[in-house]
């Protein structure tokens, strides 16, 4: 078998690691109570997981005013990387006001937890309106993006970071669970999986739903051309009535069981929290996807959008903008899928020749009132093991 072709980190040559050693957490842990104190919101948890472990090379840390102004403007980090999401740490005035740069910083995560330490190079003003209509294409608050955007502080604080420990909580809602520990797989650990199977070519699939058949269509063929798929839900911070991780990672779990190739699919969890930017965040999920080691990245319709905000395939277009050399993975653009009747399978407009009437397609919000009322969605649409477990969570009052 041939050896793997080495997929380098995205903007440089190796993964970023901010992970306190053994010997770094204890001496910060014994400075824990003469730090200045920041509290983390549950995206800024993610975030701040996320740099640390490498999945958002090559960030050490929350982005310096230069690197914030030519991201929102530009889509670019200073240096002319490819960088389509600004990751900041805001916080308000008065929390900001004594801060000094050049100031070791105590993170603490929603409970006070000592989970990370910002080495605090600066601090700025920046414009919450124009991030929002520069980065979501709208400053309207009902976007939950730009809510959480408007939600945050005034002042953004910049510096490398360290992560001392992981939040043992959903950082969506509080409540107590594991991490996940079978699939918490950061990408220094999937980089050496693929190795260790000899796959060339791997496949990334974001998602923040459990996996209906479309999606299950799409995964396969992609899998028709690739090594291997890397199944990678969010599990961050999402908005209030998307279906919880818990829920949702069962359901992965029985889809990988039942209909999947066990040898070709590994399933982790991504820790980062969603934006619903639509274009741009599809962006940074193929880079963040690449800094894992994959090689390809599946971009459907409407990714990472929300309402309708976005076009149906503007997700896929923006990758228009970039050479392939700069994303450095390649975007498998995929239209919608559905199950053709004319057929008997799952098909999208490229493969059928079937009318609008001859299609069958639910929406979410659909789906989501026939599992209230305890109604399995027709097998078209969803696997019946799965469905059946998203009844049982819509009852108990997920």
């Amino acid at each position: 078998m041939s050896k793997r072709k080495q997929i380098l980190p995205h903007g440089g040559k190796v993964l970023i690691n901010r992970l306190a050693t053994p010997e770094q957490r204890e001496a910060f842990l014994g400075m824990a109570d003469q730090l200045p104190r920041v509290m983390l919101s549950p995206r800024g948890v993610s975030d701040l997981v996320m740099i640390a472990i490498g999945g958002f090379s090559p960030l050490k840390g929350f982005m310096e005013q230069k690197d914030y102004e030519k991201v929102v403007e530009d889509m670019r980090l200073s240096s002319g990387v490819p960088w389509s999401i600004p990751i900041t740490l805001s916080v308000r005035e008065e929390v900001a006001e004594p801060l000094k740069p050049g100031t070791v910083v105590r993170l603490d995560d929603p409970e006070g937890k000592f989970v990370g330490i910002l080495e605090l190079t600066q601090k700025y003003p920046y414009d919450k309106a124009r991030e929002a209509i520069k980065v979501y294409k709208t400053d309207e608050t009902k976007h939950p993006g730009v809510k959480v955007l408007y939600e945050e502080g005034e002042i953004n604080l910049a510096g490398p970071v360290w992560l001392l420990q992981r939040s043992r909580r959903d950082p969506r809602c509080g409540a107590p669970h594991p991490l996940f520990p079978l699939y918490q797989i950061d990408p220094e650990k999937s980089r050496a999986m693929f190795l260790a199977k000899g796959w060339q070519t791997v496949v990334g699939f974001q998602t923040r739903n459990p996996i209906h058949r479309a999606h299950e269509y799409i995964q396969k063929c992609a899998l028709e051309v690739v090594d291997g798929l890397f199944l990678h839900p969010l599990v961050g911070a999402t908005k209030s009535d998307d279906i919880p991780a818990e829920v949702r990672m069962r359901c992965y779990e029985i889809m990988l069981e039942h209909y999947f190739p066990q040898d070709r699919v590994i399933l982790a969890i991504n820790p980062a929290a969603m934006r619903y930017a639509g274009p741009r965040e599809a962006i940074f999920h193929a880079i963040v996807r690449k800094n894992y080691g994959c090689t390809h990245f599946i971009v459907g319709r409407d990714h990472a959008g929300v309402g309708d905000y976005y076009g149906t395939y503007d997700a896929q277009h923006i990758f228009n903008q970039f050479s392939p050399e700069e994303i450095g993975i390649i975007p498998m653009k995929f239209e919608h899928a559905f199950y053709c009747k004319r057929t008997g399978q799952m098909a999208t407009t490229k493969t059928s020749p079937s009318s609008k009437e001859e299609r069958i397609h639910l929406s979410g919000t659909k789906v989501r009132e026939m599992l209230r009322r305890g109604e399995s969605p027709p097998p078209q649409f969803s696997r019946p093991e799965v469905a059946a477990e998203l009844i049982k969570a819509m009852q108990s009052g997920m």
